[in-house]
């Protein structure tokens, strides 16, 4: 090609610069557009390189978001799972703390039942030794008794030893089961019955002593009767006036000094079961006081029911006050009570039973005269499986009603005025003495009471035990009145309750001894009454002349009205 152009530049320059200038303005067109199509190329391989770029980062992103939106429902996914197992673990771990709480409520209440039940045990346990030295009491009664007391005793150890042992076991184990206070309280009744038997024991060995000395003592009047002529009785009781009107001295201001030591023991008696219940009363605990308004209710309103409507009402009353003394649940105001509740209720309930039986003499009978006699059967009744009540209603009404006794208190030098009136028997309020009316209807209706007691016996108990508090106490009581100076008023008002309410049956008991002491009455001591009694007040001595000439006439002192016959008992 150059020699080409060389040969056509010497053939001739000018055509050949032309040449080679088109020739190289074509290359360069060529250069160009070969440049231009270069860069034309490399435009579409960078376009080319920018959308594969760009479509692989749009592959990658969807397949990223793809990831993250199937990482975000796996996430989801997880997370309801997480919620859903969190739910099912809230509901265990709610379902696990209430069964803890239940469990330690259960365990709670277990151990506090377990705890009221030990507190029980230690009661009964109390009760129990206190019962043991009662029965190590009753050694002084050795003599009397014709039944083995080691027998006693070796029964009452044995079940000190049971509810020791019980409590022992349940102290060791931490909790008290049902069973072992059922059983504590199975052995306890069983040492109430053990000493209720005992107590009867030597009651009826006193009595059965009692009524050899008195025997022994009437033997030996009568022949000192015989002795000495028919006017030595007389002589022996009392005689009202001597020759020319003086008095003899026969007659005593006071009481004998054993029927005195008699009346102050049981005031003692009353005051030391006062102080064995003071805990009770004087407690500020509201539960303490709740348990004495329960048994002051359970003990106090039925004896305010009795009555003379029916013997089947008197019974359940009768039922329902024994149960309640020995322990059992009664109820009362829609409550069960018992006297276990507290270890001084045993002597709260005889303390205020035996103030509630002559509360009701004092106003039921003194106001109805009738009432006496079922109050006073139930009141027997109660008295002969109950003993120590006996001894509270004597002393109560020893201390409402002196006379009852009979002691005549006498004033003391320093003595105020009021205590004196009070020891009387009057009730004085605000310096305020009552009438002499209400006061002698209060007298009268405790000596009503008293009379209807000493003569009466619970018909359905057991026959083959004496009296407690017999007709022996009756005479004493007539005999001793009638050894003592009259109070004006006063004596002849209660010689006529206590003779028109129990006079026939001293009349059946001591026949021909009873007339005498009646004719000794009408002859001797009529005179002295009289002479005591002002024309203003002799309305109680009229009528206990007339009533006493009306029975002498007769020769019978009619059955009071009343009285509680066979038909009462099958009503």
């Amino acid at each position: 090609m150059i020699k080409v152009l060389k040969e056509l530049h010497r053939a001739g320059a000018e055509p050949f610069q032309e040449g080679l200038r088109q020739w190289q303005e074509e290359q360069e067109r060529k250069v160009r557009a070969l440049s231009e199509m270069a860069s034309e190329q490399l435009k579409r391989f960078d376009e080319r390189k920018e959308l594969k770029q760009h479509k692989e980062f749009q592959d990658l992103r969807e397949v990223m978001e793809k990831s993250s939106r199937e990482a975000l429902g796996h996430q989801e996914k997880l997370k309801a799972e997480h919620r859903h197992r969190a739910k099912i673990l809230n509901l265990k771990l709610r379902e696990a703390e209430q069964q803890r709480v239940k469990q330690a409520e259960q365990e709670r209440l277990r151990k506090e039942e377990g705890q009221v039940r030990l507190r029980a045990l230690y009661t009964l346990q109390e009760e129990m030794l206190q019962l043991s030295q009662q029965l190590d009491a009753s050694e002084q009664h050795r003599g009397l008794l014709k039944v083995d007391l080691a027998a006693f005793r070796t029964r009452g150890n044995q079940l000190c030893s049971l509810i020791s042992g019980i409590i022992r076991a349940s102290s060791e184990s931490g909790c008290p089961t049902a069973e072992s206070q059922a059983e504590a309280e199975r052995a306890l009744q069983e040492m109430r019955d053990l000493l209720t038997n005992l107590g009867q024991e030597i009651t009826r060995a006193c009595e059965d002593k009692k009524r050899q000395d008195e025997e022994e003592a009437q033997v030996k009047l009568q022949e000192a009767q015989m002795q000495q002529g028919p006017e030595a009785h007389k002589e022996s009781l009392a005689s009202s006036q001597g020759p020319g009107g003086k008095q003899i001295e026969d007659l005593q201001v006071k009481v004998q000094d054993s029927t005195m030591q008699w009346y102050q023991q049981l005031q003692d008696a009353s005051m030391k079961c006062v102080l064995t219940f003071e805990g009770l009363t004087n407690s500020k605990d509201s539960q303490a006081k709740k348990i004495k308004m329960d048994l002051q209710k359970a003990a106090t309103i039925p004896v305010s029911q009795i009555s003379t409507i029916a013997g089947s009402k008197l019974k359940e009353i009768f039922d329902k006050i024994h149960s309640l003394l020995s322990g059992k649940p009664v109820q009362s105001g829609g409550r069960s009570v018992s006297v276990t509740l507290n270890p001084q209720g045993l002597d709260f309930v005889q303390y205020k039973l035996a103030e509630k039986f002559v509360k009701q003499g004092e106003e039921e009978v003194a106001s109805h005269h009738e009432a006496a006699f079922p109050i006073a059967v139930v009141a027997s009744g109660i008295w002969e499986l109950h003993p120590r009540v006996g001894d509270l209603i004597l002393a109560h009404l020893h201390k409402k009603c002196p006379y009852s006794v009979p002691f005549y208190p006498t004033f003391k030098e320093g003595m105020a005025l009021e205590d004196y009136q009070r020891m009387l028997g009057y009730q004085v309020t605000d310096s305020k003495v009552e009438q002499q009316d209400n006061f002698l209807k209060r007298m009268s209706g405790m000596i009503r009471l008293y009379a209807a007691i000493i003569q009466l016996r619970w018909p359905y108990g057991n026959r083959q035990e004496i009296h407690p508090h017999g007709l022996n106490h009756g005479w004493r009581w007539l005999a001793q009145i009638l050894n003592m100076e009259p109070l004006s008023d006063v004596t002849a008002t209660l010689l006529f309750d206590f003779l028109e309410v129990c006079g026939n049956a001293l009349m059946k008991q001591y026949q021909v001894q009873f007339w005498k002491m009646l004719i000794l009455l009408k002859e001797d001591y009529f005179p002295r009454i009289e002479a005591i009694t002002s024309s203003g007040q002799m309305g109680s001595f009229v009528r206990l002349k007339q009533f006493l000439e009306k029975c002498l006439q007769h020769k019978d002192i009619p059955v009071p009205k009343g009285f509680l016959t066979s038909s009462f008992w099958r009503s």
